[in-house]
């Protein structure tokens, strides 16, 4: 069992927010409190791609749904790409993040990172082989607030907020990337914020 009096960041006596460098908006990370239970977003790591008071939107980054783009759209590319859990909204509809500015319909998210597009053109893109893994993501679903909500959630303290890496998406495995995603906070509090476990009891 872990004594959080003995240690020098007790994740009790702390607020999560004083970790956060950064405000919630378009191209931030939203990332999980480490003990929250909510069955979408536990340990969860979001990319925020809309931030307005209309509303905000944004994918989970890391939950694997273990199932192929093949498997939702049978004959769409000889290639097959890995579909993710965006979220609990609209889990019937795709989506995608992408590095192709060119595809029309694209919405911008940096100068590097778009979402959604022209669909038609993107199935010609991928029957040609002219989309990696390492460009594009698929998700069903989408996660959703209004404003006034995810800043609520955020005085609570559910959500670290961090700037986006290019690599948190493509390149990091997704099991690991809530740890990754705190640490890379660079504070000595996060480091060891990412190595508590789950449950702390059970430890």
């Amino acid at each position: 069992m872990i004594n959080f009096e003995n240690m020098d960041f007790n994740p009790f006596k702390h607020k999560i927010s004083e970790l956060s460098s950064f405000s919630a908006g378009k191209g931030n990370l939203l990332i999980a409190e480490p003990f929250m239970q909510d069955p979408y977003f536990k340990r969860s790591v979001v990319l925020l791609c809309e931030h307005s008071n209309e509303g905000i939107v944004g994918f989970i980054l890391n939950q694997s749904l273990g199932i192929k783009l093949s498997e939702v759209m049978p004959g769409i590319s000889e290639q097959d790409f890995p579909v993710f859990l965006g979220g609990p909204v609209s889990p019937q509809n795709l989506f995608f993040l992408h590095r192709f500015g060119e595809l029309p319909g694209s919405l911008k998210i940096t100068d590097e990172l778009y979402w959604d597009g022209d669909f038609e053109i993107l199935k010609i893109m991928l029957q040609k082989r002219e989309v990696m893994p390492e460009d594009i993501r698929f998700f069903l679903g989408y996660s959703g607030w209004d404003f006034e909500q995810l800043s609520m959630e955020i005085e609570k303290q559910s959500w670290l907020i961090n700037q986006l890496k290019m690599s948190d998406i493509f390149q990091i495995n997704p099991d690991q990337l809530w740890k990754h995603a705190v640490k890379s906070m660079e504070k000595k509090q996060a480091t060891i914020l990412a190595e508590f476990p789950e449950d702390p009891s059970l430890n």
